[in-house]
């Protein structure tokens, strides 16, 4: 972290969670290919409660991101003690979400698929899947936190052979459940639904079994734990962003959904498209997985200049896959749409739809690299300000231009949002920075003169009532003293 050339360091430590992401990417578009050819309703039920979907995951994202960078954090100022408690107040937060989640589960879901479809087959098939994958979330919710824990010590591996175990197992078990292969039952959706769940228990207990039983540099068996409210609040606080960044956009899905529910295939082009694009926006989450522990490491350890040359280059290797990701999109939208249905209307809907929304991605690339430098500089509210503006910016402009121009008009509110967020925050993240790592000097010259002062002889001091000593850093010394009670 404080020693390899940053660019090698950062392709190491994002590759395995880029590789990861594919994976998790290839079962996205998997999981649904074999559900449109179970049924053509199958792809509209999935289009229904995929923005559920995220918002679970999204739960579990935001916990375990805000552990991952306390961690790293806490690591890079030496605080071996703080990191192993954060690790353990990010996983008891898990298992309260996680029952938070199990009960919506039971009582939710159905009056939610009811709001957009009044089709019994669809409605069966959307209530069947979503209720299963909530109810049975404990999986999810553990794995991703653990990942995020491996990944604060700059262990990248685990967390990459975690998630390409568990889509491996969904993908492999995806055809037996829905088709009923074998001795297997015929069970359609709920059977994609078993086997996404089946994937997530398997992945999570080797991430668990990776953390406890092989040596990590965080110990999640520590003695002594207690929930600590105010660490879970400082990881609330810096992975929230996160958590936003993932759950808002389900709540916009929603919205959208609304405004396009009377088009005819509105909702299933837009559920295929957040399917495809998982191949451009995964890999580089999993680049800036990669980047958000060295950022953290360095900014705790005061080393400004690998800290700018890592976003530098993480923003960079954004920029260039995020391009490729859009020349694709614009180069072959009909035969990407066709493998999901052969319906001519539904191609030539998805078609332009695809060719549309895939002008935002350049500036998503920005806007994520910049979001992740805030979570790592501990600015969780400003990251969190960048994802509400670009969700607030979709929402009105979705409405406006479904009323006035239709499904042709509404594909535009994306790239309209993702532009607008860069506009204003890419240059604002830069005065950030600045300031933070200013700040950051200013206590590390504090801290260096006081240890001076430790140093100098008793009798060398003037005979006048000393003073005070300055406040170092009062996160820290907030710290100790919690440390010292508990």
């Amino acid at each position: 972290m404080a020693t390899t050339p940053v660019k090698k360091l950062l392709i190491s430590m994002s590759l395995p969670a880029i590789f990861s992401m594919l994976v998790q990417a290839i079962y996205n578009v998997v999981d649904s290919l074999y559900l449109a050819r179970y049924s053509e309703k199958a792809i509209e039920a999935m289009g229904i409660i995929f923005p559920m979907q995220m918002l679970i995951i999204a739960i579990g994202i935001g916990i375990g991101v805000g552990t991952n960078v306390y961690i790293s954090k806490s690591l890079g100022e030496g605080r071996r003690d703080r990191a192993n408690r954060a690790a353990q107040n990010g996983l008891f937060m898990a298992l309260v979400a996680m029952v938070v989640v199990v009960i919506l589960g039971f009582t939710a879901v159905k009056p939610f698929v009811s709001l957009y479809t009044k089709d019994p087959e669809v409605t069966e098939m959307a209530t069947s899947y979503l209720s299963t994958c909530m109810i049975f979330c404990f999986g999810a919710m553990i794995e991703l936190t653990t990942s995020k824990i491996l990944q604060a010590t700059g262990n990248m591996r685990i967390p990459m052979f975690t998630q390409l175990l568990g889509a491996v197992t969904n993908i492999a078990l995806d055809p037996f459940f829905i088709f009923g292969i074998g001795f297997f039952p015929r069970l359609g959706t709920k059977g994609a639904a078993i086997a996404t769940v089946i994937g997530q228990v398997v992945a999570m207990v080797f991430s668990v079994s990776m953390l406890i039983f092989k040596k990590q540099d965080v110990h999640l068996l520590e003695k002594g734990f207690r929930p600590s409210p105010k660490f879970m609040w400082r990881i609330l606080r810096v992975g929230l962003p996160s958590m936003l960044t993932s759950a808002l956009p389900s709540f916009t899905i929603i919205m959208v959904n609304n405004f396009i529910k009377g088009f005819p295939y509105a909702i299933s082009v837009l559920g295929v498209y957040f399917k495809l694009q998982s191949f451009v926006f995964m890999p580089v989450f999993g680049l800036t997985q990669g980047g958000m522990p060295i950022l953290g490491y360095n900014y705790g350890a005061y080393n400004r200049d690998r800290f700018s040359q890592t976003f530098r280059f993480m923003l960079i290797l954004a920029l260039g896959y995020m391009t490729f990701g859009l020349i694709l999109f614009q180069s072959i939208p009909g035969y990407l749409i066709g493998l999901f249905g052969s319906d001519p209307e539904f191609i030539r809907v998805g078609t332009y739809a695809l060719r549309t929304v895939s002008i935002c991605f350049v500036f998503a690339a920005t806007i994520i690299s910049v979001t992740v430098m805030m979570q790592s500089l501990g600015r969780g509210f400003t990251s969190l300000l960048i994802t509400i503006t670009r969700q607030l910016v979709i929402i009105p402009s979705a409405y406006l231009l479904s009323r006035y121009t239709g499904t042709r008009g509404v594909w535009f509110a994306y790239p309209i949002a993702e532009f607008v967020a860069t506009a204003i925050f890419l240059p604002f993240s830069m005065m950030v920075f600045k300031k933070e790592f200013n700040k950051r000097r200013e206590i590390m010259q504090r801290k260096t003169a006081h240890d001076e002062a430790v140093l100098i002889p008793e009798s060398a001091l003037a005979p006048e009532p000393s003073i005070d000593a300055p406040v170092l850093d009062e996160d820290l010394q907030s710290d100790d003293l919690t440390d010292n009670q508990n």
